[in-house]
């Protein structure tokens, strides 16, 4: 099995050659550079909230809350993160969230391609959002043998969601991961302020550009009337779902359905009932709602009521410490959004692929430490809460 944290020795033995890395390993000074990087009303997307951005602050704080008690004399000298999911094997329980403006954060608007190569690199797989500059045949083979899952947001139309999902399956995804808190925008001062909303402006939309169905809907191609497509888009995109839904969405695909953002329990449970094969704990990173409780505070409770069904989970994760801390809390597999997107915005395919080895080296140091080998022992120790005071 890879070991995760040599990453740390690569890079002490580099610097004896007076060879730096190239990009921080610390979340606050790689968000500080790519701040530098971005242009403002990309970084203004990536990093805003909803409301006040109290729930995203929380997101991150609430990590802080939870700590793991070391365990001495086990033997950590060949630690292994692999996990098995829904079918899959994977490296580590590491993956790429779904992140729609991933196409913008790379200098040549390719960063969808440049996400799924840092995939292919570092062997974590990724989240593929609908919004996308690259349409997800392409970004697919790019992803290499790291398997990748296709995230939906579902349209008012159906043929034009069936067809997404049919493009999805053939192209080789292993998942079908449905979003489920984003039918309608939330309330996002910093783009409000700017007037900045990317996808009204034609940004991130070629996998609807270029689906057959899509362009059937419109009188001319996107390519002759961009902003007939763009309207388009907007009076198509959002679909209110409700558990009524449940088995059209099942009827889509026969790859594994993962329902994203549930929080609550009895919606975990009425889920898995209807024929979800996991649940994906999500507070969209406190882009969507403002309602206070961190992912984390509320992954235990969504957990217990999963029983043997797996759980994903993400919403404020920026070390490796975090992602142990979520997998002691029973998370199957965690996910980091903005840390590899500021990694795209320094350094295309090979900055993102820097913050994925550092997130996976400090968890791996940490297991290590901490006497923990495997990831099942990790989830048998559990985590405990702390005050702060």
């Amino acid at each position: 099995m890879p070991v995760f944290g040599d990453y740390q020795l690569e890079i002490y033995l580099k610097a004896l050659a007076g060879v730096l890395p190239a990009w921080p390993v610390d979340f606050a000074t790689l968000e500080q550079r790519a701040g530098a990087a971005l242009a403002p009303d990309v970084l203004n997307y990536l990093q805003g909230g909803c409301g006040d951005e109290f729930t995203q602050r929380r997101n991150a704080e609430a990590f802080q809350s939870w700590g793991m008690v070391p365990r001495m004399m086990v033997d950590c000298a060949n630690t292994d993160l692999s996990v098995s999911l829904l079918g899959m094997t994977w490296r580590s329980p590491l993956f790429m969230c779904p992140v729609g403006i991933n196409g913008i954060c790379t200098q040549d608007g390719h960063g969808d391609l440049a996400a799924a190569r840092a995939a292919a690199l570092t062997g974590v797989p990724l989240c593929q959002s609908t919004l996308a500059n690259d349409m997800l045949e392409v970004v697919r083979p790019a992803l290499g043998d790291t398997p990748g899952m296709f995230q939906l947001y579902t349209p008012k139309n159906q043929e034009l969601a069936e067809s997404l999902v049919r493009r999805a399956e053939a192209a080789g995804f292993k998942a079908l991961v449905v979003t489920l808190d984003t039918w309608v925008t939330g309330w996002r001062p910093r783009d409000l302020n700017a007037g900045n909303f990317p996808q009204l402006r034609g940004h991130v939309l070629m996998n609807y550009f270029g689906d057959p169905v899509f362009r059937g809907m419109l009188a001319k191609p996107p390519e002759e009337d961009g902003a007939a497509a763009v309207r388009q888009w907007a009076a198509t995109f959002g679909k209110v779902l409700t558990w009524d839904d449940m088995p059209w969405l099942r009827s889509l695909t026969k790859l594994p359905l993962i329902l994203k953002g549930i929080c609550h329990p009895d919606d975990a449970r009425r889920g898995i009932d209807l024929g979800a094969d996991a649940i994906y704990c999500s507070t969209h990173g406190g882009r969507q709602a403002n309602g206070g409780i961190a992912a984390i505070d509320m992954l235990p409770d969504v957990v217990a009521a999963c029983g043997d069904v797996p759980v994903l989970f993400d919403s404020g994760v920026r070390s490796g410490s975090d992602i142990v801390k979520a997998l002691a809390l029973g998370a199957a597999a965690v996910g980091v959004g903005r840390p590899y997107c500021y990694g795209l915005a320094l350094g295309g395919a090979a900055g993102a692929a820097h913050v994925l080895k550092s997130l996976l080296a400090e968890a791996d140091l940490l297991m290590a430490v901490n006497g923990y080998p495997t990831v099942g022992a990790v989830r048998a120790a559990g985590a405990r809460k702390r005050s702060l005071f």
